[in-house]
């Protein structure tokens, strides 16, 4: 018998070893916290993510929720509903799309022409009375052409009429065209990274990595909020997944929008049958990405996107702790599933969660009618 206690109990320098590894967790939670209640967010080195990553899991879910509610009000979440207003042949060849015109033969997607504008008000019409105060607008596009500005500047101010904040994702954008976009309100644009610049060749070859950091550097010089995330489990290892947090602290600001994907493998996209043989990444690891996204940008809202609608409750509860904010309504997101409202409604109703109010920002440019003569000129409101 007493052969057997001694077998489990601990030696005396195994015990030490827990206290020191205990002591070393503590100190580095320690400074997060202070951190997290520094006026100027503390930009995080590339060994300081490596070691969020690292943490055990419970205390990285810890941390993150205390610097989430640090920052934005506890079990309120931001609401968004997506639309894809312009489906299929889009000439970019991301490997894990549908979209892509690369992949049609395999993917057997029906490409769409550009949905009518009163066909996307009353969607959104929809989406607000559901509950949704962000209305998010998706192309396959590479860019927008110049035919399609008029379309999608009419798209942001009727949408902004109802009082809903605007997204839009339409591939890249010059300088002059996410003026425009400005000019006419848009509150954000998305546009991922996707993953880490090492692992991005494995992913893409159609547009750069830089390409999509300029697209990024001229919405935020509009004045646009940047929404800019990525997806996991492509194949990618944690040292991506690390380097692709990092990418996002060297930007100037960080993205006040970042979602977190987890993908949704499509059969018939490079990407989505190399995952499909291998097997999917671990639910846990995407949950570790999110608690890291939110320490390392704690004013940003942290997004779940795709990949949610194959969640348990609770997994979806860990999400909500590790600091996610805001989700998608509806049943699609442009051409994958997503969980139903009623699911949502009824998990919302179980963990407590709030809706957030719309606030969306007024346009830049302003019509104003002279009474006296009848002519229309416009006025530029600043910043």
């Amino acid at each position: 018998m007493a052969g057997l206690l001694n077998i489990s109990e601990p030696n005396a320098d195994s015990h030490t070893e827990t206290l020191n590894h205990q002591n070393s967790s503590d100190d580095f939670l320690a400074s997060l916290a202070t951190d997290a209640n520094q006026p100027t967010p503390h930009k995080h080195s590339r060994e300081e993510i490596a070691a969020l990553f690292d943490l055990p899991l419970m205390d990285l879910l810890l941390q993150a929720q205390t610097i989430h509610r640090a920052n934005f009000t506890a079990n309120e979440v931001q609401i968004s509903t997506l639309l894809s207003i312009k489906t299929g042949n889009c000439p970019e060849d991301c490997g894990y799309c549908s979209q892509s015109g690369h992949h049609r033969d395999t993917t057997k997607l029906q490409a769409e022409k550009r949905i009518e504008v009163d066909k996307v008000i009353a969607a959104a019409k929809r989406a607000k009375n559901s509950g949704s105060s962000r209305f998010c607008m998706g192309a396959a596009w590479k860019h927008p052409s110049a035919k399609d500005m008029p379309y999608v500047v009419e798209l942001i101010k009727e949408v902004k009429a109802l009082g809903l904040e605007t997204c839009m994702t339409l591939g890249m954008l010059d300088t002059n065209q996410a003026t425009q976009l400005a000019d006419a309100g848009l509150d954000y644009y998305n546009h991922n990274l996707d993953t880490s610049r090492s692992y991005y060749e494995q992913v893409v070859s159609t547009r750069s990595y830089d390409e999509r950091l300029d697209t990024i550097d001229n919405v935020r010089n509009s004045g646009i909020n940047v929404c800019s995330g990525n997806i996991v489990g492509m194949g990618e290892s944690r040292d991506d997944r690390i380097d692709w947090v990092h990418e996002l602290l060297k930007m100037p600001k960080a993205p006040e929008s970042i979602p977190v994907n987890l993908l949704v493998p499509i059969a018939g996209t490079p990407i989505g049958d190399k995952v499909l043989a291998e097997g999917q990444l671990s639910v846990l690891e995407w949950i570790r990405t999110i608690a890291v996204s939110r320490i390392c940008c704690p004013t940003s809202y942290v997004r779940l996107s795709a990949g949610r609608e194959s969640l348990s409750d609770s997994e979806q509860a860990l999400a909500f702790m590790a600091g996610a904010n805001s989700f998608f309504y509806g049943d699609k997101l442009l051409t994958t599933g997503n969980s139903s409202q009623s699911g949502d409604d009824r998990l919302m109703r179980e963990l407590g969660l709030t809706k957030q109010f719309a606030a969306p920002r007024a346009p830049k440019v302003l019509p104003v009618l002279d009474a006296m003569n009848g002519h229309q000129t416009q006025v530029v409101l600043a910043d």
